[in-house]
């Protein structure tokens, strides 16, 4: 503050901020929550889960993302595995499967556009069924 100005007006602020000592004889109620709840529901259910995992630590199980091992080609299969053979042809099956279902999807809804949706799909996938019930 400038020295010139209206003590009346603008009082100088103190030189030192004073520390207010609010001790109470009510302990502190969110404290107590936090406490209570740290140790009857935050405390049983961590140390349940580390019991388990460290169990389950040998034993890691994939539920939505397994992850297949490769099928061989028929061409790295060894000469008289016919469980090899069966494998390459099975696999051969799926991905024509896949390849058919990808290929028909993109001819019959290419015209969605680069904009394509779920919404937009179904709704085309209605008219062509409508359109078909209508040939019949």
């Amino acid at each position: 503050m400038p020295k010139d100005h209206d003590k009346d007006v603008y009082p100088e602020p103190p030189s030192r901020t004073p520390v207010v000592d609010r001790q109470s004889v009510l302990p502190n109620p969110a404290l107590i929550l936090s406490k209570l709840f740290y140790y009857s529901v935050d405390l049983p259910v961590t140390t349940f889960r580390d019991i388990v995992e460290g169990i389950q630590s040998g034993k890691k199980s994939h539920y939505y993302h397994q992850k297949f091992r490769r099928v061989p080609e028929l061409t790295q299969c060894r000469e008289g595995d016919y469980v090899c053979y069966y494998e390459a042809e099975m696999h051969l099956v799926v991905l024509y499967l896949i390849f058919r279902l990808l290929t028909s999807l993109i001819l019959l809804d290419g015209d969605l556009g680069a904009y394509a949706s779920a919404r937009k799909c179904l709704m085309k996938q209605k008219e062509r069924m409508m359109a078909e019930q209508q040939q019949a």
